[in-house]
């Protein structure tokens, strides 16, 4: 009610937590609600019991129970999610973009909204890196569980003798940080390169240098940005990304001291096998922190992740 309010410059991030807020309380109430109902039917009849879909019940309570889980600092915010192809070449860049399938396939499934904010394609398949932005409550809390390194087995389509190929691809989570977050970046502590978009966007998209390549100096994080058509909208999200990797670079450096003081081994989380995906000889996707596994391999690949998010979150790995 104060008059001021719209005047901060946090106004809308205070009114984004407000409706994160009211959408998981009006998920408990009517949850609330169906149970009465439900209850009441049944001392009436109870033959309805066999008409209740508990089914549905289950999974709004373990997804309401796996929220408490999500208590990390930046757990609620929108995630940054980046894809690099790793060793294997061609297989390797035919990878990525297979587990950028299974990415927005995820979004798609639980209502989060994506955009790309850069890619490279392959030299001839797939793609070598990709990376956007997923908007929606908790989208890095439950993404985070998925940095590492993914590996596929399976026999290569690109392969004329049949042969069993290894690749390897890397997935890399970011929280979006908002405005609001104090970190100073010096003009001097970046380089700014710009150049030619290279990515799908129309007719339009090669004629100018509107893409964006920062480099911070001192830890030599380079972020890109092309899609956007305005160089000076690119920047700003660059910026923002740039941004997002210093405070999560200076948090996993926090943790590694907490770690060391508590006698515990690091973690070591970009850079670390953490899933292997076995197409041949056999069907199955292994998540080795867990030890989680299915073997509907295509059913992963279409996007039902939830299994292995799940149990990252509550085991606490």
């Amino acid at each position: 009610m104060d008059p001021s309010f719209w005047n901060r410059e946090d106004s809308q991030i205070v009114i984004k937590e407000l409706g994160d807020y009211k959408k998981e309380i009006n998920t408990i109430e009517l949850l609330k609600e169906d149970l009465v109902s439900y209850k009441e039917l049944i001392s009436l009849d109870p033959d309805y019991i066999n008409e209740i879909s508990f089914d549905d019940i289950e999974t709004i309570i373990n997804d309401l129970e796996l929220n408490t889980k999500l208590s990390l600092k930046y757990d609620k915010n929108n995630a940054i999610l980046e894809l690099h192809s790793g060793a294997g070449g061609t297989e390797a860049c035919d990878w990525v973009s297979m587990l950028f399938r299974m990415y927005t396939r995820w979004c798609e499934r639980h209502g989060f909204k994506y955009e790309i904010i850069d890619e490279l394609a392959g030299e001839e398949a797939g793609l070598k890196k990709v990376s956007m932005l997923i908007k929606g409550l908790n989208a890095y809390g439950y993404l985070r569980s998925e940095r590492g390194v993914h590996r596929l087995v399976r026999i290569s389509p690109f392969d004329s003798n049949k042969r069993r190929h290894t690749s390897f691809a890397s997935v890399e989570v970011t929280p979006e940080i908002d405005d609001s977050t104090n970190i100073v970046i010096k003009d001097e502590d970046i380089r700014v390169d710009v150049y030619r978009s290279t990515g799908a966007g129309g007719q339009g998209v090669n004629t100018t240098d509107s893409a964006v390549r920062i480099t911070h100096l001192k830890t030599g994080i380079v972020v890109t940005c092309q899609n956007e058509r305005s160089q000076l909208k690119n920047k700003e999200l660059a910026m923002k990304v740039l941004k997002a990797k210093l405070i999560q670079l200076e948090e996993e450096k926090k943790q590694e001291e907490k770690n060391k003081q508590l006698g515990m081994q690091s973690d070591i989380n970009f850079g670390s096998q953490i899933r292997s995906y076995v197409m041949h000889p056999y069907s199955m996707v292994k998540d080795h922190r867990t030890n989680y596994e299915t073997s509907d391999v295509s059913k992963v690949m279409d996007g039902y992740i939830d299994e292995f998010i799940e149990e990252y979150l509550r085991k606490g790995v």
